[in-house]
């Protein structure tokens, strides 16, 4: 799955199994998924046309799921937890019928989940949801234009994705924490200039750490004046012995380890990933050769 913000809309692209909720949704194969930022005063006779014209301004004429909103992605938050990738853009500003705002999620999974897992997962995000709100004392579940977007790639290892099993206690938690983070940056209690991620760290005990380059105890981890725009790296395990390796874990077994790795920390890299987020690792590495020469 590779996904990246452009003229506010956000995409996922990937070989999806998928199940939604929002416009033209349904369960089905599909190659794209957005959630795309409109004004307040959007036409909405017609949101699936405004979506196909997204989709093949962009060159994607396969299939795709889409999401609408009025909130700004600056205001997008995406919240990584192990395999679960949660993105997350939300107002309640007017619950209801009549008010622009919207709470859309998407969720991301890079283990397989069954059709019935991805449906099962719609209900454990929704559940979190209410829980969210609850917590930030709002007297209501949701807006009327709520939607969910779940995805799936690989070979199917999860039947049922409740809060009890391994794909559930991931979302759970990041929709909880996600929603209200989205909110607070929505509402303007906490501004940022672009959109926030989140990673869920076990080292030194339990918690969403927000990643930021100021507050990073690491920076730099590699060499002065590396780029940070890719903390958590897309192609992870690449599985490339030329760039990483398997190493012991402190939890058993092993993990793939890419600590010696700065690809996508040089500079020029970044900002050619930025430009064409889409690039295979092969074709990063051999432009990075071609720059050393």
């Amino acid at each position: 799955m590779r996904y990246f913000v452009r003229d506010s809309t956000l995409f996922l692209r990937g070989n999806f199994l998928a199940a939604s909720t929002g416009i033209n949704g349904g369960i089905r194969k599909v190659s794209t998924i957005c959630n795309r930022t409109v004004s307040r005063d959007f036409e909405h006779e017609q949101p699936l046309r405004s979506l196909e014209q997204i989709i093949t301004k962009e060159g994607y004429s396969d299939a795709f799921f889409g999401l609408l909103t009025a909130v700004e992605m600056r205001n997008l938050c995406i919240l990584q937890y192990d395999f679960i990738t949660v993105f997350i853009t939300a107002g309640v500003t007017n619950p209801k019928e009549e008010g622009p705002h919207t709470i859309n999620i998407l969720v991301y999974s890079g283990e397989g989940l069954s059709p019935g897992g991805l449906l099962e997962s719609i209900i454990t995000a929704t559940e979190a949801k209410v829980k969210a709100l609850q917590n930030m004392g709002h007297p209501f579940t949701g807006t009327t234009t709520d939607a969910i977007v779940i995805a799936s790639e690989g070979e199917e290892r999860h039947v049922y994705a409740g809060i009890l099993t391994e794909p559930g206690r991931r979302i759970y938690p990041a929709v909880v924490f996600g929603v209200q983070e989205a909110l607070k940056r929505h509402e303007g209690r906490i501004v940022r200039t672009g959109p926030s991620f989140f990673i869920f760290s076990r080292y030194g005990g339990e918690r969403w750490v927000e990643w930021g380059r100021e507050e990073c105890p690491y920076y730099p981890c590699h060499f002065e004046g590396q780029r940070c725009d890719f903390c958590y790296c897309p192609f992870y395990p690449c599985l490339d012995a030329g760039i990483g390796g398997w190493v012991g874990s402190s939890l058993g077994g092993e993990v793939w380890s890419c600590s010696t790795c700065t690809l996508l920390h040089e500079p020029e890299i970044a900002s050619y990933f930025r430009k064409y987020p889409e690039a295979s690792l092969p074709e990063l590495k051999a432009l990075l050769k071609r720059r050393k020469k």
